[in-house]
């Protein structure tokens, strides 16, 4: 940190005369600061946690103290908190029908989860739509079932369906002679509970990780703006588009950056939507039962199912959440794969390094120099990961750049790691595999890569 602040120390005399207080201080201009001296472990700048365990994402921001921390083991709590079937004296409410009880059995130590679906540890869920919007420019929910499929139910009332997952295997061919294997995912509904609409949409959605969303929340809509190149005007094959989406909460449009398809436009309103639709829990911002419309949902309630002060709690918990550090930074072999990185492109869409904007209130995000990997931008990635579903502007073809900070830790904090939106990447490889669309290039100058290098563009990701 010494370093971080050496380019704005002072020297300051305070001096008392004649009643009143008077600061005198001697000021350089500033100044430009060495790029290599900033510490590249650094990644959340100053709400960044160095470990690397399997607890390296549940650390709160380190400067957290007083009323704040509080408030955040208050969230940490009610994140763990499971719910049960209502009536019942504390943490009532959950469903009729839902995917999963509590905010930890998906996000699996505030990481990712497995990509299977109906189970309790399950971290898969399944977005539906029919074609056309509804009156806020988003998705078409189908009719007796909304917009996500929950498949498990209390006692007395039916789950909305099942989903099977069948994978096959598929060969790719290096350039060096040298071969690896993709699996491609077939989603089949199964055990509907109610004839659906032809020509649905069907979209799987793993659990991401939740750390550093705080972060992400404060960076400056102009700077996503001026990443944005929806008509590729700069000829460079690379044409990020924020998403405008439906902003609850506020009730407007609003820059959405959160969620898969960047379809939430804060971190209020993202744990207020997975309450809802994932629990079934009704809030302040969801008031409605996700299965309103059903001929088995409940008789609608003036009351909701969760506390607001229990919903800013969980909100502010995830706010506050620390990034862990990079690791190994002075390996040559993670430096050259670094370097390589840069080589191949991939910065384009995973921006290294972005600044947050300033919120008094939140003093532990503000102005921070963070290394989250992503522009949180829309990008077509081809059809090969195509869930041919529209979310607000997002189409068919387009995902939201997914963070990259943390991702090597990913197989020690939940054991098993799994990548992209529905975990068919079963290494950091196949993941890099699947890109296309915008990320073609990319991905065929990284096969282009001897054996040696690729294993340094790997290295490299595992550091971060």
């Amino acid at each position: 940190m010494k370093k971080l602040l050496r380019h704005s120390r002072k020297t300051m005399l305070l001096a008392l005369m004649g009643g009143g207080l008077f600061l005198f201080s001697q000021c350089h201009k500033a100044q430009q600061f060495p790029e290599d001296e900033f510490d590249e472990r650094l990644s959340g700048g100053a709400a960044t946690i160095f470990d690397a365990s399997s607890r390296a994402f549940t650390h709160p921001i380190p400067a957290l103290a007083g009323h704040d921390r509080y408030v955040h083991d208050l969230g940490d709590a009610g994140f763990e908190q499971s719910f049960v079937a209502a009536p019942a004296p504390l943490h009532g409410g959950l469903g009729p029908i839902f995917n999963n009880v509590s905010c930890i059995s998906c996000h699996h130590n505030d990481g990712k989860g497995i990509p299977t679906a109906g189970f309790a540890n399950s971290s898969l869920l399944f977005r539906l739509s029919e074609n056309g919007h509804d009156e806020f420019g988003g998705p078409m929910g189908l009719p007796g079932y909304g917009g996500q499929l929950q498949d498990q139910a209390v006692q007395g009332t039916l789950p909305e369906g099942k989903v099977s997952i069948n994978y096959t295997e598929q060969r790719v061919q290096y350039p060096d002679g040298s071969s690896a294997s993709l699996r491609v995912p077939t989603y089949t509904l199964t055990q509907a509970y109610a004839p659906m609409a032809a020509g649905f949409a069907l979209s799987p959605r793993m659990a991401p990780p939740v750390f550093g969303l705080g972060l992400l929340e404060l960076i400056p809509e102009q700077t996503l703006l001026s990443m944005a190149d929806p008509n590729d005007a700069d000829g460079d094959g690379i044409s990020g588009k924020v998403n405008y989406v439906w902003d609850a909460e506020h009730q407007r449009t609003a820059i959405g950056r959160f969620g898969l398809k960047a379809n939430m436009p804060s971190i209020l309103t993202q744990v207020a939507g997975a309450y809802n639709q994932d629990m079934g829990i009704t809030n302040k911002i969801f008031p409605v039962e996700s299965s309103f419309g059903q001929p088995q949902a409940p008789t609608p309630s003036a009351h909701t199912d969760l506390a607001d002060t229990l919903l800013q709690a969980v909100a502010f918990y995830v706010k506050t959440l620390a990034v862990p550090a990079r690791r190994d930074t002075r390996d040559p072999e993670v430096m050259h794969g670094q370097q390589l990185f840069a080589q191949i492109e991939c910065g384009r869409c995973h921006q290294p390094t972005l600044q947050t904007g300033i919120d008094v209130r939140f003093p532990w995000l503000s102005n921070q120099r963070i290394h989250p990997y992503t522009d949180l931008l829309l990008h077509d990635m081809g059809s090969g990961l195509a869930d041919n579903r529209p979310d607000f502007l997002a189409n068919g073809n387009e995902w939201r750049t997914a963070p990259l900070w943390g991702i090597g830790l990913f197989e020690k904090v939940n054991g098993t790691p799994y990548y992209l939106h529905d975990g068919r990447a079963r290494s950091l490889e196949e993941a890099i595999l699947w890109h296309g669309g915008e990320a073609q290039h990319s991905k065929e100058l990284f096969m282009q890569l001897s054996r040696s290098d690729r294993d340094a563009v790997l290295r490299f990701l595992k550091s971060l």
